[in-house]
């Protein structure tokens, strides 16, 4: 019962239509919004994707239609992040089990499951943020494919 009951349930973050441009703008305070407007350049020279809102507050480049043994499946989105209040949330599946070389030169950061925290971009190295996306978003790429939207 409990795979069906899986199979059945469904992502709570999807794309909303949100105009991300909107988003960003009403970021606040204003350095903030700046930083976030900085990241999503690097995001896109990263991946070469646009941006999308997944739901009210994950900018989202790319997506991937995943199916688990489970059953369960879905759309989520590649690689993004969250304007968080203490710090941003940078998505950059499938985790980070395999990026110590690049951690170790990214600067001041936290990590969780598949999350990486950065409280301020002065904090990390932009360079070295690209190449950490770029690596995620390729070995995402080996294990389902990935869409530019």
């Amino acid at each position: 019962m409990g795979s069906s009951l899986a199979a059945m349930s469904t992502n709570k973050t999807i794309p909303t239509g949100q105009s991300v441009s909107t988003f960003l703008t009403a970021v606040v305070p204003e350095r903030r919004a700046l930083q976030a407007r900085q990241l999503d350049g690097v995001f896109q020279r990263a991946t070469g994707f646009e941006p999308q809102m997944w739901g009210e507050s994950i900018v989202g480049y790319g997506r991937y239609h995943y199916v688990y043994n489970s059953g369960r499946s879905g759309d989520f989105l590649a690689t993004g992040f969250a304007v968080r209040k203490g710090a941003f949330s940078l998505y950059i599946m499938p985790g980070y089990q395999d990026y110590g070389a690049i951690l170790s030169r990214l600067g001041k950061h936290k990590t969780g499951k598949s999350c990486l925290y950065v409280n301020k971009l002065q904090d990390i190295e932009l360079d070295v943020l690209e190449e950490l996306i770029r690596a995620g978003v390729q070995d995402l790429g080996r294990m389902w494919t990935v869409f530019p939207v």
